[in-house]
C-alpha cells in the first residue's frame, strides 16, 4: 500500500527567494550580497529583507566589513541551516509519485 502522506514543508523555506539564496549558499563556502543578488535578480531592499529573516533563523551567517574601503557584506550556511534544507528537500520528495 503506498504511503500518501506529505511531509510539512519549512515554510520558511518555501519562499522563492530565501530557498534561492539557500540553494546558492549550500554549495559554496560564502558568498557576497553583490553576488547573491546578481544571481537570484532580487532587489537590494528584498534580499536584505530576506536574508534577515534566514539569519535570525539561523539558518545562515552575516558577516559584515570592508572589501578596500567598500562595505561588504558575506553570507554562508550554517550547521543549521544546512540540516534544515536538507529536511526540506527530503520532504519535497514526499511531494512525487514513487515507482
Amino acid at each position: 500500500m503506498p504511503d500518501n502522506s506529505f511531509k510539512p514543508l519549512d515554510p520558511l523555506l518555501h519562499s522563492e527567494l530565501r530557498l534561492a539564496v539557500m540553494s546558492i549558499l549550500i554549495g559554496v563556502d560564502s558568498a557576497d550580497f553583490v553576488y547573491l543578488k546578481s544571481e537570484t535578480g532580487a532587489t537590494s531592499g528584498n534580499l536584505s529583507v530576506q536574508l534577515d529573516k534566514l539569519q535570525q533563523a539561523g539558518y545562515i551567517e552575516v558577516k559584515k566589513g570592508f572589501k578596500g574601503k567598500m562595505p561588504q557584506t558575506v553570507c554562508s550556511i550554517t550547521d543549521r541551516g544546512r540540516d534544515a534544507f536538507a529536511s526540506y528537500v527530503e520532504a519535497l520528495r514526499s511531494y512525487f509519485p514513487t515507482q
